[in-house]
């Protein structure tokens, strides 16, 4: 849960620079865009070679929180960085978000706003409701270790083929 609201924070990151036009150097600097998709790729390829490297299984649940719990945090701080290194999000704020956004009806940022808004609200919707049936599928199967493994395995191999799809895909 606290990967998507990581996940919502970046969104909303994103969102507020579209709207200052700070978006729009990517467009201007396309090596800016560049930079930022190598430091994506470099990102998941070192979360790819965490995954690989752990042999157990997941840490066990402890329950509902009582405080600040450091596997909680870094989920936080994973969601986000994941989120303000994905170039397909900057594009998307780059491209698209401005389209919808028209002068003539008058106060570019509340429009800007409200679409930002609209948009981060939806996500975090969305994957926290996937992380809520995640969560509720982890502690099923936490108790296999064997499991646990290939779950690493899945997810280092998915991490490793995004890195390597954001590094050789055409722009």
């Amino acid at each position: 849960m606290l990967a998507a609201v990581g996940v919502a924070c970046g969104a909303l990151v994103h969102a507020l620079a579209a709207m200052s036009g700070l978006s729009a150097l990517f467009a201007h600097l396309p090596v800016l865009y560049h930079v930022l998709r190598w430091a994506g790729a470099a990102y998941l390829a070192y979360l790819a070679v965490k995954a690989f490297r752990d042999r157990g299984a997941p840490d066990g649940d402890d329950g509902p929180p009582t405080g600040p719990d450091p596997r909680r945090l870094r989920a936080f701080w994973q969601g986000m960085v994941t989120n303000l290194l994905n170039p397909t999000v900057i594009l998307f704020n780059i491209a698209y978000l401005p389209q919808f956004v028209n002068p003539a009806l008058g106060h570019v940022t509340v429009q800007f706003l409200v679409l930002g808004l609209t948009l981060v609200l939806l996500g975090l919707g969305v994957d926290a409701t996937v992380g809520a049936l995640a969560g509720r599928l982890a502690a099923l199967l936490r108790r296999s270790r064997r499991f646990a493994r290939g779950l690493n395995v899945v997810s280092g191999s998915v991490f490793a083929a995004l890195a390597v799809r954001l590094v050789t895909s055409p722009d």
